[in-house]
């Protein structure tokens, strides 16, 4: 099999720190490869290498010959002021085939990608869909290989489900293969069939299997415990051969000279197996609670908050308790980051207040909250200073800790102290917010997606922790692997200002898939259209006639709109921007039909009834 891109012997340094070394990887055809590893240990980088957007230090890089290759970076570039299909258009337009095939293939994309108004200028767009643009752009060139960094971040959880539709069923002309850096374990779970880990913990830099995320963990655990029997091994082989060197001259052999050599190199591979095996560090997050035994921590009554239209949300009750582990669920914009603010606000004079409802909470009771935003990260100052604003320790828990130690509690080098934040990877300074969260104990924890760029042992770590918590957890996030092990509750946002609980994310997505069939078999009626005027009396002949063929009229009506739902989600009308066109408007048509109908029989059932 020849291979579509490869590397041998990469190695990539900043400064004195290696990302890297000595790093073999090869992508065939069929890979559906996910790049995971903590953070600082390069995986951007070597990204960026294979892209040729970035020199690699040592080794080379393969690729087949005219191979096409998109890459999907972790920030999106666009010309802000220009639509969605201009931006589109930009990555055709140097292509090889003609206006038409350009038009088909932009239109293809972005009606593929769900966009409402695909001529809205990218600057109006939310950070969610800026990543389907994105995501589209890459893929509207056809590439063989599609590179992508963190394709999910600022993604809702609708957005991760449509990325994970797309790669597991690419149209005709779609990538070869992928390979991407990704910390979202469900979602790696869901698309790859290998996994590759670069950390210093492998003697060759990286751990690569065959496989999904699931195996990925059984095979890892396996290794790691092999290499801790190796070095438990030579331990007694270096043991045995001290015991010896120290023994008095009659006792040794002949073969001195080659025992001592032997137990110089014991001593040496078991130093560095051990430091292999030391290298693995994990964040040390725990987070205080006040212990207190109150029950009832916090209830709001009737809450409702909006910008400027419709309400976000409206007669929410919530309390919360000990223990309770809410999340909560809906799509970009429909109200979570809002609650979050309110709450976080309850009892304060300034803050976001809702609109309607009250907030009773218990008395002293402390709240702390992490923004997403990362708005209370001074990034002008230095690391030490950020996690040790008042001097050179931290009091955590009743001790005092110096910041070098707490510093290491959290994977920072002691070297990296003085460097200013704003030079920090985004996981780095969000392990920073988390460090700062820890020190303040805590009766309620309002997280608002804590996990943006934690890398995989810190999410591992941030789990345990939150299960661990003693007061109440409110968790805002995409990870569905962290909303499933942690959350013994989840509250639900429709985005049309409805919230409801349910037991699990499962059980929300279910309902919002059937709201989505609901609203496709059956429009509902615009909210500013006047309501009907009824004629009281008996139905005309022409009108019972009307009535008793008004309902299988609407049932032929649902029925092609399904058909045409299922016809424009097809490959070959995807591909077909006319066609494409043409169902749409048949579509927008026949709901409008189907809403005249539905409005002609509640009128006429209204005056049988009356009659």
């Amino acid at each position: 099999m020849c291979a579509l891109l490869s590397c041998q012997g990469l190695t990539k340094a900043f400064g004195a720190q290696t990302l890297f070394s000595d790093i073999t990887l090869v992508i065939n055809t069929g890979d559906r490869a996910g790049l995971i590893g903590p953070n600082g240990s390069g995986k951007s980088t070597l990204l960026r290498i294979f892209c040729g957007l970035e020199p690699a230090d040592q080794g080379t890089v393969f690729t087949r010959k005219l191979l096409r290759l998109s890459y999907v970076a972790q920030e999106d570039t666009f010309v802000e002021e220009a639509n969605c299909v201009d931006n589109l258009f930009t990555a055709v337009r140097d292509l090889k085939i003609d206006e038409a095939e350009q038009h088909s293939r932009v239109h293809a994309m972005l009606s593929r990608a769900d966009f409402a108004d695909p001529h809205q200028p990218v600057h109006l767009l939310s950070g969610g869909w800026r990543r389907r643009l994105a995501i589209c752009r890459a893929l509207v060139t056809s590439p063989e290989v599609l590179v992508m960094d963190e394709p999910t971040n600022h993604l809702d959880i609708e957005g991760i489900l449509w990325l994970e539709n797309l790669l597991n069923s690419p149209l005709p002309g779609g990538p070869s293969a992928f390979i991407m850096v990704s910390h979202d374990r469900r979602f790696l779970e869901s698309t790859v069939n290998r996994v590759i880990e670069l950390a210093p913990v492998y003697p060759e830099g990286s751990f690569q299997i065959r496989g999904t995320y699931a195996d990925f963990l059984d095979k890892k655990a396996a290794y790691l415990l092999q290499r801790q029997n190796l070095e438990e091994r030579l331990a007694n082989k270096v043991r045995r051969e001290t015991e010896w060197l120290r023994r008095g001259p009659k006792a040794r052999s002949t073969k001195a000279r080659y025992r001592i050599d032997e137990a110089v190199r014991l001593q040496e591979e078991l130093g560095e197996v051990r430091g292999k095996n030391r290298s693995a560090g994990q964040v040390g997050i725990a987070f205080a609670g006040t212990q207190r035994k109150t029950k009832k921590l916090l209830v709001a009554s009737g809450l409702a908050k909006g910008f400027h239209g419709p309400p976000l949300f409206a007669d929410l009750d919530l309390t919360l308790t000990p223990g309770l582990r809410l999340g909560l669920l809906g799509r970009n914009g429909s109200g979570k980051s809002t609650l979050m603010e309110i709450l976080a606000a309850a009892g304060q004079e300034q803050g976001a207040k809702p609109d309607q409802g009250t907030i009773i909470l218990a008395d002293n009771v402390r709240i702390v909250s992490f923004d997403q935003r990362r708005a209370q990260l001074d990034t002008t100052v230095t690391l030490r200073r950020a996690l040790a604003p008042e001097g050179d320790s931290v009091l955590y828990q009743g001790s005092s800790l110096h910041v070098v130690t707490w510093a290491k509690r959290f994977l920072f080098r002691t070297d990296q102290l003085e460097t200013p934040v704003n030079r920090l990877s985004g996981g780095e300074q969000a392990r920073i917010l988390i460090a700062r969260l820890m020190l303040q104990p805590a009766d309620i924890l309002l997280l608002d997606e804590p996990t943006n760029d934690l890398d995989i042992p810190s999410l591992d770590v941030l789990e345990e922790s939150l299960c661990e918590f003693p007061g109440a957890l409110v968790l805002v996030t995409h990870d569905r692997f962290l909303l499933d092990n942690v959350c013994n509750q989840v509250l639900g946002f429709d985005g049309h200002g409805h919230a409801e609980y349910f037991a699990d994310y499962d059980q929300w997505l279910a309902m919002m898939r059937g709201q989505a069939r609901d609203t496709l078999s059956k429009p509902s009626a615009p909210a500013a259209k006047p309501a009907v005027k009824t004629k009281p009396g008996k139905l005309s002949y022409l009108d019972q006639r009307e009535y008793d063929r008004m309902e299988e009229a609407i049932l032929a009506a649902e029925a092609r709109l399904e058909e045409l739902q299922q016809l424009m989600n097809t490959p070959e009308v995807i591909a077909d921007a006319p066609r494409l066109e043409q169902y749409w408007k048949e579509q927008q048509d026949l709901q409008a039909e189907t809403e005249r109908l539905y409005d002609r029989w509640d009128e006429l059932e209204q005056r049988r009834l009356q009659g």
